[in-house]
């Protein structure tokens, strides 16, 4: 009887270790909405992880832009992440509308997401320097290391496609 309950509680813990890791993908639109990103029943999902102080983040969003149109219509979701923090006292804070208004200004066509800490999802995807992509196969997991960093004068949509392709 003993082993049972150890065994039930060992399977409790596990259930809820799963259940939180799989919330932590559950991200806020700038309109209040959730959504998972690592649950886009069969969809290859590419986020584009920045944020609106980066400077590097303006090329972000032209790439992911690009990469957006190059997809329209097939079954891949992409996703702008903004890792700006929501807490006032932090410095890197961000209002919804200043996230609007970088959108605004770079033309981004995707939906914004907010990672209300901002580190939730470089923890998750084990992204170690903004801007960056991260792919999701159609299972929600990740397809590969995330591409990080942006050089201006090399396309990353090319590796980041041959990714996706593989994955389509």
């Amino acid at each position: 009887m003993k082993t049972i309950k150890s065994l039930a509680l060992i399977f409790s813990l596990i259930s809820a270790i799963s259940i939180s890791a799989r919330a932590q993908t559950v991200l806020t639109t700038l309109d209040g909405n959730k959504i998972d990103v690592e649950a886009q029943s069969g969809k290859v999902v590419i986020l584009a992880i920045g944020a609106s102080w980066l400077p590097l983040s303006a090329k972000q969003a032209e790439y992911t832009n690009m990469l957006a149109k190059s997809y329209a219509g097939k079954d891949v979701v992409v996703y702008f992440i903004a890792t700006d923090s929501t807490s006032a006292k932090s410095r890197n804070f961000a209002s919804n509308d200043e996230i609007r208004k970088f959108g605004t200004t770079n033309k981004l066509t995707v939906p914004v997401l907010r990672d209300s800490d901002g580190t939730l999802t470089l923890k998750k995807f084990n992204v170690d320097q903004l801007p960056s992509f991260v792919i999701l196969n159609k299972n929600g997991d990740s397809a590969s290391t995330p591409f990080g960093g942006i050089d201006p004068k090399y396309d990353i949509t090319v590796p980041i496609s041959k990714t996706v392709n593989k994955l389509l």
